[in-house]
């Protein structure tokens, strides 16, 4: 069976550099920074102070239905804006035989932190209100998960907002495979359109774990940066000095199309969709398979589904967290996937400027890569100054660069070990 070309003609982001996707793209390319001292709890008592939050968001200014959506959570208010911001670029409103039962929405999306409020609330009167200890508060949590099963629904409440803003009558899905799970939602949306499911897909994520629940797991994990010192540079992805990644939160919607009906409505057409891959490491329920296996299989489904080689590859936005692991074992998948051509293809980290957006982090990194086709220009990985010798691949330090971009690839690697790669084109 012939499988139906899928392009993208609407993108919409809310992250903490800016609350559109264009602003967004700017200020990578200034090298802006995200971190700084948190400000949605009280996080004195942590080992991480920090996190990239959104801030100064308008949701009223942005939506201008917001007063239909008055129980929208934080992360659903970041998608909304997202997605009006996208479907507007695409023109969709003014497509008179737009099909809603044949359109869809296929979103990777968390909670938001807005909803934890009552969950600690919960949590404190189960425990006779006396004050949790953070070192003890994963404990306490997870004996009391009864009281998170009130809350952890919120989750797919952004499909229910969304479903609900754009008359959305097909087929509704929401994923939550971690840091993977925007990147494996556009892919598979795209599965949906190749064939023939909806013509129509808004797709992306969204996510907001900067709370006392989010923040703990993540400390007693070691995951996150604890340098609290230098809070702007603390992300540094690839860098020797990297000790962690810096927790963001935001919302990154994209609008899919079948090329067909795109090129009969006139639609102005961003980007092609050719190749996805996905895979699961099998090995633990935390790390990744430290030999990088897992991330090797999604990459080469991805080139395989694109039937691109991958000396074809002109650019990688990499996972590139800032964890020690994660960085060496991503250094390594590439390794393998793209033999003696890996030092020679330019790979970077926008996660050293906006933070790791979870759910949310792989719909914004794919927006930078169709921005990327356009203007003809790479965002860098700002923080990287010293050398790791088991991180010796091209990453853009610091600088954006000039060069002849046609087909970029975006990799999203979950918590747990999630694999999920795409392959795009500048679909002219």
């Amino acid at each position: 069976m012939n499988k139906r070309r899928v392009v993208i003609t609407g993108m919409g982001s809310v992250n903490p550099l800016a609350h559109s996707a264009e602003e967004t793209w700017a200020a990578l390319l200034r090298g802006d920074l995200a971190p700084s001292p948190i400000e949605l709890f009280d996080a004195s008592t942590f080992p991480t102070t920090f996190a990239a939050q959104v801030k100064n968001f308008d949701f009223a200014a942005r939506v201008p239905s917001a007063e239909k959506h008055v129980h929208a959570g934080r992360h659903c208010q970041f998608a909304l804006a997202a997605a009006v911001e996208a479907w507007n670029q695409s023109a969709l409103g003014a497509y008179a035989d737009l099909d809603h039962q044949r359109l869809g929405v296929y979103l990777g999306s968390g909670e938001g932190s807005i909803d934890f409020e009552n969950f600690v609330s919960l949590l404190i009167e189960a425990w006779d209100g006396r004050q949790v200890d953070t070192n003890v508060w994963p404990d306490l949590a997870f004996e009391r998960m009864d009281l998170y099963r009130e809350v952890e629904q919120e989750s797919n409440m952004v499909l229910a907002h969304l479903a609900a803003e754009f008359n959305v009558q097909g087929p509704a899905f929401n994923v939550l495979t971690a840091c993977a799970a925007s990147t494996q939602a556009i892919g598979e949306a795209v599965m949906q359109l190749r064939h023939g499911f909806v013509d129509t897909v808004i797709t992306g994520g969204a996510h907001s774990m900067i709370h006392p629940f989010g923040l703990t797991g993540f400390n007693r994990l070691t995951a996150l940066s604890v340098r609290n010192d230098d809070i702007p540079t603390s992300s540094r992805p690839f860098d020797l000095t990297r000790d962690g990644f810096v927790i963001g939160e935001g919302a990154s919607i994209l609008i899919l199309e079948t090329r067909e009906q795109a090129e009969a409505r006139g639609a102005k057409i961003l980007a092609e969709i050719i190749g996805y891959g996905a895979s699961a490491d099998a090995f633990r329920i935390t790390d990744q398979d430290p030999e990088g296996d897992g991330a090797a299989t999604s990459m080469r489904a991805a080139l395989a589904d694109a039937d691109v080689q991958p000396e074809q590859i002109d650019y990688i936005s990499a996972h590139g967290t800032g964890t020690k692991q994660n960085d060496q074992v991503e250094t390594r998948a590439m390794k393998a996937v793209f033999g003696e051509y890996a030092p020679k293809v330019p790979i970077s980290s926008v996660k050293s400027m906006l933070g790791h957006l979870i759910a949310a982090t792989g719909a914004t990194e794919l927006i930078t890569c169709v921005l990327a086709l356009r203007d003809q220009i790479l965002p860098p990985t700002a923080n990287l100054h010293t050398p790791d010798p088991d991180c010796d691949l091209d990453y853009v330090p610091n600088q954006p660069r000039k060069a002849d971009v046609n087909i970029c690839m975006s990799n999203s690697f979950g918590f747990g070990g999630q694999n999920n790669t795409i392959i795009l084109t500048a679909g002219k």
